[in-house]
């Protein structure tokens, strides 16, 4: 067996890639079942946000596996398995989980310590036990790298106002709108008019933040309104208006800073619905969703400017290297929950052995038992009986307890398979037991 990722994300491919890989929930039942389908992934579990896709799996070859894995990614992008491979990093072992754990820690992440990815690791091992995909090793690796996720914000500043995808988002407006009045500085939004589509998780980060940055007022626009409502309701001190999406147009009108952010799969904003807009002033669209929610043709058009979640490095530029001290000191803990994880996947390459050391005491157990009682007579009682065959699963179990402790200790992988070739030769556990 064979623990691998395949993936691509934020540093190693462009939006337009990203989103022909990204996997909504309700299609992420189908697509772990067609993994699972292949005779190769014995577990699989999925990672999709705005800025990476990712595959966990158990294999049992590596190269079959990863080759099956990447006619999933093609066939669901529709990219031929050439265009995607520039995109795509691969990692085995113990690359692919000290990979994962700095995924769940946030040092992996755009936006380097936010918390929003540990709530989307959780759900990916949530999906996965849901959906049956993950079994006793992907279960035992993705649990470890929630913990640790956890820890590393625990014992460390890395979670300490860390930013996320929204407030980056909200500081690039600042910053633009700070350019196009000629400062290149952060400046309030105060006097913007500010319309943000969608009512999810991304948008509610979005009000907290642009309430923080000097947002006065807003419009709230979503599919179902008393969502809209639902979410403004926790905003007391920021007046917002909630309007249906169908009011879209009219927004596009008349604000001057729009961000977008829905689960929509194609585009809802284009060149072709700006155009027949008479619109008031210059516009500016802040695109934090994947697949994108404006579309790449706006970017001609006079008065708009358009930018996507890959427009944010540089406003993340401006914060990271305060954080990558901090960064280094969780580093280590990675390393030791690295290694815990690594030493116990050792430790199951000693469970056939340690079976078959089992089968073969207690078959000698079971016939010198049957000897014995045969021995004694008839005249033996129930209890008698009882506490004879307890005593000589109390003498297995003890001579067991040496090997078994010894073998699932940590210890380096050569001196355990010499302690394994050791038992195999001294019980004969290749060879077929004859009657004692």
């Amino acid at each position: 067996m064979h623990i691998a990722v395949v993936g691509l994300s934020h540093r190693t491919a462009p939006v337009e890639i990203r989103e022909r890989l990204s996997i909504p929930e309700q299609t992420m039942e189908e697509s772990l079942h067609i993994l699972r389908g292949d005779a190769q992934v014995l577990e699989a579990s999925i990672l999709s946000t705005c800025n990476r896709l990712e595959i966990y799996t158990l294999l049992r070859h590596p190269e079959q596996g990863i080759t099956a894995v990447g006619s999933f990614l093609s066939q669901h992008s529709g990219l031929d398995f050439g265009e995607l491979t520039p995109h795509l990093f691969t990692y085995h072992h113990e690359e692919a989980v000290g990979h994962l754990l700095r995924v769940a820690s946030g040092l992996d992440s755009l936006v380097l310590g936010e918390g929003q990815i540990l709530s989307q690791v959780k759900k990916m091992v949530r999906l996965g036990q849901e959906h049956g995909s993950i079994g006793p090793i992907l279960n035992r690796l993705l649990t470890q790298a929630v913990s640790t996720g956890k820890r590393v914000r625990t014992e460390t500043n890395l979670g300490t106002g860390a930013v996320s995808i929204s407030s980056a988002a909200v500081e690039l407006a600042q910053l633009k709108v700070g350019q196009s009045r000629g400062l290149d500085d952060l400046v309030s939004l105060e006097g913007e008019q500010v319309a943000v589509v969608g009512a999810g998780r991304m948008s509610r980060l979005l009000l907290q933040h642009l309430q923080a940055k000097g947002c006065r007022a807003l419009v709230l626009l979503n599919r179902t309104v008393s969502r809209a409502e639902a979410l403004a309701a926790d905003f007391p001190e920021l007046p917002v208006q909630c309007r249906p999406l169908e009011d879209l147009d009219h927004c596009l009108s008349t604000c001057s800073l729009v961000f977008t952010s829905t689960a929509a799969e194609e585009p809802i904003i284009d060149a072709a619905r700006l155009e027949g807009l008479n619109r008031r002033s210059s516009l500016k669209l802040i695109d934090i969703g994947v697949p994108r929610n404006i579309s790449s043709d706006v970017a001609g058009l006079g008065g708009v400017e358009a930018f996507d979640v890959d427009d944010l490095q540089e406003v993340v530029a401006r914060n990271q290297e305060a954080r990558r001290e901090i960064a280094a000191e969780a580093e280590g803990l990675l390393q030791e929950e690295s290694r815990q994880f690594l030493d116990w996947w050792d430790g199951l390459e000693a469970v056939p052995t340690l079976n078959r050391l089992r089968q073969q005491l207690e078959l000698i157990r079971e016939q010198e038992l049957q000897k014995a009682l045969s021995r004694m007579g008839p005249d033996l009682s129930a209890r008698e009986r009882k506490v004879v065959e307890a005593l000589t699963k109390g003498i297995v179990n003890k001579i067991l307890h040496s090997p078994v402790t010894h073998l699932r200790a940590p210890q380096p992988r050569q001196q355990r398979h010499q302690s394994m070739k050791v038992l195999h030769e001294l019980f004969a556990l290749d060879e077929p037991s004859g009657e004692g």
